[in-house]
């Protein structure tokens, strides 16, 4: 058994506590409770049990990065360690992002360090349709044991990578035009197959299976507003679920995007404007989108921005016009939701994971420090222990 203690409890959940525990037994969060844990057990599971103080800072879930690269496009690593985009077919969707993760990435020692439990990883934007994005904990060695969900969702890309990496190939797509005409026609196809139940089983179409019965959504690279325009509405054409990543011109249609019931997975905002498509990025789409009633969560799209600022990118959107809720939630509890592993993570709630983070303060102010971050009921980061 683990307990931490004395320390302000945020559940994600509804719940609040000033001063309060979180009780762990077997890799799951066993008890949520106000004061302090080791008054409430018996002598004996006091006695048996491990005790975290946290020392009057903030116990949370553990935050969650909605959509990354992290292992796949590794840190120190150069090409050999780049295998984010198979650049020499624009769709490509039965490619897995569980085939290219590497754990041994340094990005994960520092997730781990920032209080960063879980992350949605997958391929890049160069394609089309570049693959099957993975959920998975930040800490392990074998990313078979680290996987919550896979596949997880379906990556699909539009606007300008796409044309930049096929325009010097001589081949489709040049334009914004060839790009919604590739993804239609291997949807249409997609579907084809999937309604025709005499036809054999093909491996190149099952990788839909799960987009087309809802269990996994089209996770779509767009930037411009035009080009989330289009994905919505090819997304709606198929009947297909959807989450806007980057979403970077958002603030400017929020109320055409928050009818449309997709989510937005924000950022990255901690970036340069080094290219066309992203020269309106700003930290106050986050905030706009929000108050539209469109879900957000927040990324960093590592390494584009390193991992490790994702809470202080939630804190800078905040400044911005974000909710302080609206913050938190963002890493949490809404990116589970999202990210569809809200039943396993995002929340300090009884049978969920026991994955949670504590930290000095608020993370998302400069200053605050982690203290511990458990994952699964294990203590992957002590503060206690870190070389000064």
């Amino acid at each position: 058994m683990l307990i931490i203690e004395n320390g302000k409890v945020l559940t994600m959940a509804g719940k609040e506590y000033e001063n309060g525990s979180v009780v762990i037994q077997d890799g799951r969060i066993d008890k949520v409770l106000p004061g302090q844990a080791s008054k409430e057990l018996s002598h004996e599971e006091v006695c048996s049990a491990q005790i975290l103080d946290a020392q009057g800072g903030w116990i949370m879930p553990g935050i969650i990065e909605a959509h990354c690269h992290m292992g796949i496009t590794e840190e120190k690593k150069g090409v050999e360690g780049d295998d984010c985009n198979e650049t020499v077919n624009p769709v490509t969707p039965t490619l897995r992002a569980m085939d290219a993760i590497n754990p041994m990435d340094a990005a994960f020692a520092e997730a781990v360090r920032a209080g960063i439990t879980s992350a949605m990883i997958g391929p890049g934007s160069s394609n089309v349709v570049g693959g099957q994005f993975a959920f998975v904990k930040t800490k392990g060695r074998c990313v078979d044991e680290m996987t919550v969900l896979s596949p997880a969702a379906m990556k699909v890309a539009f606007g300008e990578n796409p044309k930049s990496n096929y325009s010097g190939q001589n081949q489709s797509p040049v334009t914004r035009m060839a790009i919604a005409d590739l993804l239609r026609e291997e949807l249409f196809e997609a579907r084809a197959y999937l309604e025709n139940d005499k036809r054999q089983p093909e491996y190149r179409y099952e990788c839909w299976r799960p987009v087309f019965e809802h269990k996994i959504p089209l996770k779509a690279h767009v930037h411009r507003v035009d080009d989330i325009f289009t994905a919505v509405r090819i997304a709606k054409e198929f009947g297909l679920d959807m989450t806007l990543d980057h979403c970077s011109e958002g603030h400017l249609i929020a109320e055409q995007i928050a009818q449309t019931g997709f989510p937005a997975i924000v950022g990255p905002d901690l970036a340069s404007r080094n290219k066309i498509e992203v020269q309106n990025m700003a930290f106050k789409t986050a905030g706009i989108l929000e108050r539209a009633g469109v879900p957000v969560a927040i990324t960093t799209d590592h390494p584009v921005s390193l991992i490790q600022s994702l809470p202080l990118c939630a804190g800078l959107a905040v400044k911005a016009g974000l909710s302080m809720e609206a913050g938190l939630k963002a890493i949490t509890i809404q990116a589970a939701e999202i990210c569809r592993v809200d039943q396993r993570v995002g929340s300090l709630e009884v049978g969920k994971d026991a994955d949670v983070a504590v930290f000095t303060d608020n993370p998302m102010k400069t200053f605050t420090k982690t203290m511990y971050t458990v994952i699964d009921g294990k203590i992957c980061y002590d503060y206690r222990t870190e070389k000064k």
